[in-house]
């Protein structure tokens, strides 16, 4: 069964850095656009980055444009979400995903979230 787990969360000051890592296992994501997304409780999800499967493209949200840079290593099934400048409000559960379809499609496989909170 394919599965998704995320890693490399944890507690930051604000301007410091976090790389948070995700690992595919049980099945092929062949082909498979890679997403993070991250949920405040009491939220909505918000698309934070995804990646194509060459890696030659590449999507971020607004609040997160230019400061994470998403990337991907498919010889090892990993996606990392490297993220600086980190403020206060990027605090949430970082989610890994992955879609058969485009960086807006329905992503068909999640991790269960890694925390990241960043304090001021």
């Amino acid at each position: 069964q394919s599965q998704l787990a995320e890693s490399g969360g944890g507690l930051v000051q604000a301007g410091g850095s976090l790389r948070l890592s995700c690992q595919a296992s049980g099945g092929s994501f062949t082909g498979y656009v890679m997403g993070w997304f991250r949920q405040v409780p009491g939220k909505e999800r918000e698309f934070v980055a995804a990646v194509g499967w060459t890696a030659l493209n590449t999507w971020y949200g607004d609040s997160v444009q230019g400061r994470f840079i998403i990337s991907r290593d498919n010889a090892e099934n990993r996606v990392h979400l490297q993220m600086d400048a980190l403020e206060p409000e990027d605090t949430a559960v970082y989610y890994c995903a992955a879609t058969s379809g485009t960086f807006r499609s329905s992503y068909e496989y999640w991790g269960q979230g890694t925390q990241v909170a960043v304090s001021s």
